[in-house]
């Protein structure tokens, strides 16, 4: 009987880790569709508006609205909503789930509103003095303008946030993760078709047509799976306790996270024109990897290791965070590597068309080469973090969080000056380091020891990573010259780029499998099983 037991445990737990993988697959397909659309609007953007001082100020302008959506409803809808939910719906109790989501939904929308309304009214002092105190009169109009404009977005992504958390809450990822594409589309109308007509005004509409189909998508899909919106205020319901409970620290998370940007964005202000503009293009270039591979990869262990740790399954909570960390490393190094060594030809290959000049070029590729090295920090904060959360705890990471932003603002005060938006990079770079180190040092301890093995396959994928800089420093000098606008376009540059790029990852891979890393071998291993199983089809 024993027996049986265990071995209906490990069919159980395989099958687990085979969802996984899928649901895996399925949200990084989605965030590398999003992720490309995006770069696609960014590149539509760059030609149209390039480091002008109007998009300095629609970049200054996105801050409020933006902090808005991620404290209040992302906030309430990210992961302390999530276990809540999930836990009422694993005990079978879908009309109390209902209920809950039903009352956080109202709340946050009144929340919003009333958080809309003094944001609106107080556009133009916030503007002013603590988002974007150094650009020009003018542009600090536009941007107050823009700011009551935007303030349309976080109300309609702050619904579609409400719709991812109770849709991942069901283990339903697809759709949350395709929603952005929408959203990204949504900005390439407004760049592409409604720019020519109305200026910087016509990439805002884009904006608040992407979040309504951000929106959309995925109420249609609770809609059809039978979920109604009946405004409910049930503040007594002891689950949405425990929700505010989770939140509290969460929210705070989220406001620093955003108070972090736009201590950039005042910062790079003060420098004069161009430099908020190209320090957000750095910032975008430096999501792209960050996107596919930590957020997809943290969006699903979020709810499998609350699951875990809801049935005391510690153990597995522990292996499963290894395995994801291993994976992360194993991919992050060398994107991190590739951003620094190939900055300057890929903002090139991409950005340098019409408005976008060689002086933008300059500016974005400085600030990407300080951003770069932070990537890896970037990726297991954003991992680590979720594994807080699925302990239940959001104080700790939120406490940190806050440290960070401190570090974040006094190191910009030290560095913006002499370094200019190199120094605003470095500072982001650096805070986000200390983070990343003391989140490793705490979770550690909360889950009596956890990383056996890690420390032996990031040395060897840290080897590789060197290996790899090494070769393609050879090349970057020279490939800079081969990308250059100015000496012809043709489709045979980004060509060189892209094949430059892979030669480089495949000299990365072979190294670590040589290396022997684990990561790399379970890869090529489950790589041999799905080749295996299509030739059992066919």
């Amino acid at each position: 009987m024993r027996a049986q037991r265990t071995a209906r445990f490990q069919y159980r737990e395989a099958a687990e880790r085979v969802s996984v993988l899928s649901s895996a697959s399925v949200v990084a397909l989605g965030f590398v569709l999003s992720r490309v659309l995006g770069l696609v609007r960014e590149v539509l953007i760059a030609a149209r508006f390039g480091t002008s001082a109007n998009y300095d100020a629609y970049v200054a302008a996105f801050r409020l609205p933006d902090f808005l959506f991620l404290v209040v409803m992302s906030g309430a809808f990210g992961s302390a909503f999530i276990p809540v939910f999930g836990g009422l719906l694993a005990r079978g109790e879908t009309q109390r789930a209902w209920r809950l989501a039903n009352t956080i939904l109202t709340f946050t929308l009144v929340v919003l509103a009333i958080t809309g309304v003094i944001v609106y009214l107080a556009a133009g002092p916030l503007i002013r003095t603590v988002v974007a105190p150094g650009l020009a009169p003018p542009q600090q109009a536009l941007a107050v303008h823009l700011t009551r404009l935007l303030l349309l977005s976080p109300l309609l992504l702050g619904l579609g946030a409400a719709g991812k958390g109770m849709l991942e809450a069901q283990a339903r990822f697809a759709l949350p993760a395709f929603a952005p594409v929408l959203y990204n589309l949504g900005i390439i109308v407004g760049a592409a078709v409604l720019a020519p007509f109305f200026g910087i005004y016509g990439l805002a509409y884009g904006v608040v047509l992407g979040a309504l189909g951000h929106m959309g998508i995925q109420f249609l899909a609770l809609y059809a799976n039978g979920w109604r919106f009946i405004p409910t205020w049930d503040l007594h319901d002891p689950q949405v306790g425990e929700v505010a409970r989770l939140m509290g620290p969460r929210v705070i998370g989220q406001a620093a996270f955003q108070v972090n940007m736009i201590v950039m964005t005042n910062f790079a202000s003060r420098l004069g024109p161009q430099h908020v503009s190209s320090l957000n293009y750095a910032y975008q270039l430096f999501m792209l990897p960050h996107g596919v591979l930590a957020l997809s990869l943290s969006t699903v262990i979020f709810p499998l290791m609350a699951q875990d740790v809801a049935r005391g399954l510690l153990d597995r909570a522990r292996a499963m965070l290894n395995q994801s960390l291993d994976a992360l490393l194993l991919f992050t190094l060398p994107a991190s590597a590739g951003l620094l060594l190939f900055r300057t030809s890929i903002v090139q290959t991409l950005f340098q068309f019409g408005a976008f000049s060689s002086t933008s070029t300059t500016l974005v590729a400085e600030a990407l080469a300080y951003m770069a090295p932070g990537l890896l920090a970037f990726a297991v904060v954003e991992a680590v973090t979720r594994a807080f959360y699925a302990l239940h705890d959001t104080r700790t990471p939120v406490t940190v969080a806050v440290v960070a932003v401190a570090v974040n603002a006094l190191l910009c005060a030290l560095f913006a000056s002499p370094l200019g938006n190199r120094g605003i990079a470095l500072a982001l770079t650096l805070s986000t380091t200390l983070e990343m180190a003391i989140l490793l040092l705490i979770l550690r301890q909360r889950l009596h020891g956890f990383g056996a093995g890690l420390w032996s396959s990031f040395g060897k994928m840290l080897l590789a990573t060197a290996v790899m800089t090494i070769i393609g420093w050879q090349f970057a000098g020279p490939l800079t010259q081969v990308t250059n606008p100015t000496n012809g376009r043709s489709l045979m540059q980004p060509l060189i780029l892209l094949y430059t790029c892979f030669a480089l990852a495949a000299a990365y891979f072979v190294t670590v499998a040589l290396l022997r890393v684990p990561a790399a071998w379970r890869m090529l291993e489950q790589a041999q099983r799905i080749a295996a199983r299509r030739r059992r089809y066919h």
